[in-house]
């Protein structure tokens, strides 16, 4: 079959030099940070008996993202951001001999223990992935050959699915056995894809231009200046904050499941399995057939098309229902982020994007952690059913303002148009 002029196939996207190393450093990474990720929860619960334990961690996390904003992305775009990404990652391989020390030596995961030293290590843990984000994001971009990247960023975002449904999938069996022999592969996986990285080199024009002058509040923040002057940028961006801000109900999928669906443990593990099964088979689907033309309004109507499913979540007692409305939602999701990924760095330029993107990186994060906030505090008072529903309908009514308050989003019809914006 003919490509058509100026698309570059997926076996020559992939077989471009650097694709492939950073592909595999992507899912063995991916793979041992959801491991631990899965682990570390259980492994707090278990020591602490408490929820709200739970959400001190991811509360620990994020903290040094947002407080490091406007160091991580200067050092992202002024540094080597293969040599930035690589020593975050050995901060998250230390994080990881830690928590194994910590679980071999300190903590019984039968109640015994504290679990301060936990906080601080996932403080720590935040702080390496604070660094690591706006320096490995753009590499993608740096080494994609040209009329490449969506394939490139399609192939990223199938790698990091299929890892983020198996490092939580044997993350079980390896907790059953030892907490600390699961921290221990997470940190064996965590080396392999480093080494993976290593062999990716960067273009000489690129690891040529760091920047020796002395970094200014002014240059720290130019990540936010320049997302609030690119209208498309922002309305990108913040499109996906107020989505997943509205959309957060499927964090209460755990009293769904229970409640309104009447199901045990067993299904309500596959229930939160279906987001990952329809984010990964629409990341597979994307690697082959990336979107081409209306971007703009294709991400609007994923984000819509999202907000269906979720309303469909929170009215059905069907089980059958209630798991394949996940897999449309996700699926959704997951060309959100496809076209979000790809059309952030064309946007940006180089010598920017580590400062975009460590601004996405707190937008992105806090999105998350304030849509699950949100729908447990509305859920209080007006019941699950209603919250998730009403989460929905809001996620729609953001798509419809979003269409008429952001025409230069919407009026975006591929890709290659805006390779010329980034100056």
């Amino acid at each position: 079959m003919t490509n058509q002029p100026g698309v570059m196939s997926a076996r020559e996207a992939i077989s471009a030099p650097g694709v492939r190393p950073l592909l595999i450093s992507s899912m063995v990474l991916t793979i041992g940070v959801m491991l631990q990720a899965a682990a570390l929860g259980k492994h707090v619960y278990d020591i602490t008996g408490s929820e709200m334990s739970i959400g001190l961690l991811g509360l620990a996390e994020f903290v040094p993202a947002a407080a490091l904003v406007l160091v991580t992305g200067t050092v992202a775009d002024r540094l080597n951001r293969k040599k930035v990404s690589l020593v975050a990652q050995f901060g998250e391989f230390t994080c990881s001999i830690l928590l194994m020390i910590y679980a071999l030596n300190v903590a019984e995961p039968d109640g015994g223990g504290s679990a301060l030293p936990i906080y601080a290590i996932a403080f720590l843990f935040g702080a390496s992935r604070a660094f690591l984000a706006p320096a490995l994001r753009p590499i993608a971009a740096m080494i994609a050959p040209d009329g490449g990247l969506p394939r490139v960023i399609a192939f990223y975002s199938a790698t990091w699915t299929g890892a983020a449904i198996v490092g939580p999938a044997i993350s079980g069996f390896l907790y059953a056995v030892d907490p600390a022999l699961a921290y221990g592969v997470a940190a064996i996986l965590i080396l392999c894809g480093m080494a993976s990285l290593s062999l990716v080199t960067l273009p000489a024009v690129v690891t040529s231009e760091v920047k020796t002058e002395r970094p200014t509040l002014r240059d720290a923040v130019q990540g936010l200046v320049f997302i609030r002057r690119t209208p498309v940028l922002l309305a990108a961006i913040s499109l996906d904050l107020f989505a997943v801000l509205f959309g957060g109900a499927v964090a209460l999928l755990p009293v769904i499941a229970e409640e309104q669906l009447k199901v045990g443990d067993v299904a309500y593990g596959w229930l939160r399995a279906a987001g990952g099964l329809g984010a990964a088979a629409m990341a597979v689907f994307l690697a082959f057939r990336p979107v081409r033309r209306h971007v703009g309004r294709t991400l609007l109507w994923v984000v819509a098309i999202f907000g269906a499913a979720t309303i469909v979540l929170g009215t059905t007692r069907s089980y059958w229902i209630a798991f394949v409305a996940l897999i449309i939602a996700f699926g959704a999701d997951m060309v959100s982020v496809f076209i979000r990924s790809s059309l952030v760095p064309l946007v940006t330029p180089d010598d920017k994007r580590g400062r975009v993107s460590a601004v996405e990186n707190v937008f992105i994060g806090a999105s998350n952690e304030l849509g699950a906030f949100e729908s447990g505090a509305v859920s209080s008072v007006v019941g699950t059913p209603a919250t998730v529903i009403g989460g929905g309908v809001a996620t729609i009514a953001i798509a419809g303002i979003w269409w008429w308050a952001f025409p230069s989003l919407r009026n975006v019809d591929r890709f290659e148009d805006l390779e010329d914006r980034a100056e």
